[in-house]
């Protein structure tokens, strides 16, 4: 994918009231950086479905297409062979029209990861699947097979994310319409919508649900559902939608599921909804190859402190800092602006309006560190990150998971550290034997080899290299 440079603002001294998550103030210089619905029409037969308008067939040999593709920068990072572990396949190798290989092409996807290898060509063939893989190696690419679609995300985050690449995806397709829906956004404007044709719907369970019961969204003809993180939708918060959701939908449906973790929630919905389905697992370990793990003893006192000396001695392109309450957020998130450091926060009980401004402006680099409760864990991709924080460490094993896969993002490199009491101590042992991993004591320094893209490249234009971590000890497990 392609390098996500930050353009990051220098550090902020100072407080203005932060209404809506984002501190200002003075700065002082900067340390180092770095139709599915409504009116849609689709065919019985999930092979041949497609009411998404094409103006073209597929490549034909000698075309020089890709000539005027408006390419990002070349990803000259090393990735580790949690994405570079592949068959050798291309995307072309999958009969996609050329409109949406052009799309692929310029977000930066030049050749698809294990997962996407696995899934693809399987989603194609209409068949139901359950995917296992790692947090960040590429489960977004379901969205390449998606003519006209349902997908299902936990977060109001994750939907818009996911819209976005959705509609990058597609944009040479041409008539393509992808909706976003979610709570805490007005309803009637959703209704609009849907007043057209919508082919790929991106939305969390409940606004989903409202809207079927109300006769606006009719998905008695819609043929895919996808469920990402789909342990957490069929926790007991969204079991029960999804349930209802499906009892809407004709029984010859295609349903995917994509996760990191597979309990048992979601091993008895398989058995009660998906045919013979096609499972796929690339989970040999569980933490990302390319996240270092740290943990720092400390007291509660101190813990601001060894942040702000963290902060002075690590190379940051972006930090997301992680707290177990929105009320230890809002005050990490003064603390730290009052140390002089530029720093947006988000949880859950912010309007969606101000929730919606700040993730827009961390993904786009407008400030370096981001605090958050578990809200930002799940799907959220924001290739900048090298830096996670466990300000409040986890109480369990998943949610421990979920966080440091926010840095290390598609086969990168990127540390997690996390701030251990007394009190963290059992937990701490627990999850390095749930997930068969090593924690290390942070050392008094860093080697920026381990998270610093300017210390890891390769040459961008040597053919020989594909950016591939060979023979590098990563010091993570």
């Amino acid at each position: 994918m392609a390098t996500a440079r930050t353009a990051n603002p220098a550090p902020m001294i100072g407080l203005n009231k932060a209404a809506n998550g984002q501190f200002r103030g003075q700065t002082k210089p900067a340390g180092p950086q770095s139709g599915l619905l409504a009116t849609v029409q689709q065919s019985g037969d999930p092979q041949k479905r497609s009411s998404i308008p094409q103006n073209s067939g597929g490549i034909r040999f000698g075309d020089d297409w890709k000539k005027c593709l408006e390419l990002p920068p070349k990803d000259t990072r090393l990735k580790t062979s949690d994405v570079t572990s592949t068959k050798g396949n291309e995307f072309e190798d999958y009969c996609l029209k050329r409109e949406l290989l052009m799309g692929i092409f310029e977000m930066g996807w030049e050749k698809p990861s294990p997962v996407q290898e696995e899934s693809i060509p399987i989603a194609l063939s209409g068949r139901d699947i359950l995917a296992r893989a790692k947090n960040g190696t590429g489960k977004s690419g379901f969205l390449l097979p998606l003519p006209d679609a349902m997908v299902l995300v936990p977060t109001r985050e994750l939907a818009l994310q996911m819209s976005q690449i959705s509609i990058q995806l597609s944009k040479h397709l041409g008539g393509v319409k992808v909706m976003a829906t979610t709570g805490g956004t007005n309803l009637r404007d959703d209704i609009m919508r849907l007043d057209e044709i919508v082919h790929v719907v991106i939305a969390t369970p409940g606004r989903i649900l409202d809207l079927i019961k109300k006769g606006v969204a009719k998905v008695n003809k819609t043929q895919m559902m996808v469920m990402d993180e789909a342990d957490k939708l069929l926790s007991q918060d969204f079991v029960v939608l999804i349930e209802d959701i499906i009892s809407f939908l004709p029984k010859d449906r295609q349903i995917l599921l994509y996760s990191a973790t597979f309990p048992i929630s979601v091993q008895k919905f398989m058995s009660k909804h998906l045919q013979k389905p096609y499972e796929i697992n690339l989970m040999e370990e569980l933490t990302l190859k390319g996240i270092t793990q740290y943990y720092a003893y400390v007291t509660e006192r101190q813990k601001v402190h060894c942040l702000n000396t963290l902060f002075s001695r690590l190379q940051i392109n972006q930090s997301i800092i992680f707290c177990n309450s929105t009320q230890r957020v809002e005050l990490l998130a003064k603390k730290i602006t009052q140390l002089g450091y530029s720093c947006f926060y988000i949880h859950a009980k912010m309007m969606q309006e101000y929730r919606n401004r700040v993730f827009h402006d961390f993904r786009n680099g407008l400030c370096r560190n981001l605090v958050c409760t578990d809200l930002f864990t799940r799907g959220i991709d924001i290739q900048a990150v090298n830096v996670v924080i466990n300000f409040d460490f986890p109480k369990n094993a998943e949610t421990y998971l979920h966080r440091i896969g926010r840095s290390g993002r598609f086969g990168h490199l990127g540390l997690a550290i996390n701030l251990i009491t007394s009190d963290d101590r059992y937990n701490l042992k627990t999850i390095e034997d749930q997930l068969v991993t090593d924690i290390k004591p942070i050392p008094s320094s860093i080697d920026k080899s381990l998270y610093v893209a300017e210390f890891h490249s390769v040459d961008p234009d040597d053919d020989d290299n594909d950016g591939e971590l060979k023979n590098k000890e990563l010091g993570a497990a």
